[in-house]
């Protein structure tokens, strides 16, 4: 018996992983977030599977229910949504198995910032304008953010950032990001990536709240900023110019000119090589 944490990706049913799918048609017990996992990942399971949404459910409850299913030996799909090592909410119930002896194991997703950018058709590292991505959220009063991971402070890097459950805190994000991106940074705001009612807004820290405000988004929404997503110009990256060399493509060198052909009377090597035929 087994408890597969599986991430159901963001959203479109086609996204889950062939593994992921393939251990929900197996297992007579799932358990998923109803709040985020479309119901259509579900209808996986097969005929007859013990189906319970956890979203009303208390960590204690969820647990249980993997205790009984252990008692049983019913293996179980425990489905989150995205990808489960991010905002999971995972590590706790990993925690508690470990702690009854029941085994589990850990199926990754597609996670909400790579179907954003799917959804804009662009990439999210840029040569020269960015190389990294912070995946984070803003803190309140409810769930601080640790030392030293403030927004504040990873603003000062200028990274492209993913900022996940901020939705409501827009006019704070700009008040944070404004020095040290500008003003006039792009930011993009994609409510429900992937799903049917996919929605994408497009801004700058200092008009973005103003255009969700008038959109009525208030939850499941993921905030993008950075130069990334309105780079003007930018270099090719190294990695298929043909100067940069690397183990798959050595350097390559000049190519070697092609020998002249024979004229009449001046046969070269070749001819010489000939057998000659004496002649009568």
């Amino acid at each position: 018996m087994t408890v597969h944490f599986i991430g159901a990706g963001p959203g479109a049913p086609d996204l889950i992983t062939l593994r992921g799918r393939d251990l929900i048609a197996r297992a007579p017990v799932c358990l998923y977030a109803g709040s985020l996992v479309p119901r259509e990942v579900i209808d996986y399971a097969p005929a007859g599977a013990r189906i319970i949404d956890t979203a009303p459910l208390t960590l204690d409850e969820i647990v249980e229910e993997m205790r009984q299913a252990h008692a049983l030996g019913h293996d179980v799909a425990r489905v989150h949504s995205g990808d489960p090592s991010i905002y999971g909410a995972t590590a706790e119930q990993m925690r508690r198995l470990r702690a009854l002896g029941i085994p589990f194991d850990v199926t990754p997703g597609v996670p909400a910032f790579a179907a954003a950018a799917a959804a804009l058709q662009s990439e999210l590292t840029l040569p020269g304008i960015s190389q990294t991505i912070i995946v984070t959220r803003t803190g309140h009063a409810s769930s601080p953010m640790p030392e030293g991971e403030t927004l504040e402070e990873l603003g000062r890097s200028r990274a492209t950032l993913a900022i996940h459950l901020s939705i409501r805190f827009l006019p704070q994000i700009h008040r944070t990001l404004g020095p040290h991106y500008g003003d006039d940074c792009p930011v993009v705001v994609v409510y429900r990536a992937s799903w049917p009612d996919q929605m994408i807004i497009r801004g700058t820290l200092a008009d973005i709240a103003a255009k969700v405000r008038a959109a009525k988004i208030t939850r499941t929404a993921l905030v993008l900023v950075g130069h990334v997503f309105e780079p003007g110009d930018f270099a090719d990256s190294a990695l298929y110019d043909p100067g940069h060399a690397h183990v798959l493509r050595p350097k390559r060198t000049a190519p070697r000119r092609a020998r002249p052909a024979p004229t009449a009377g001046h046969a070269g090597a070749d001819a010489d090589a000939a057998p000659r035929v004496r002649s009568s």
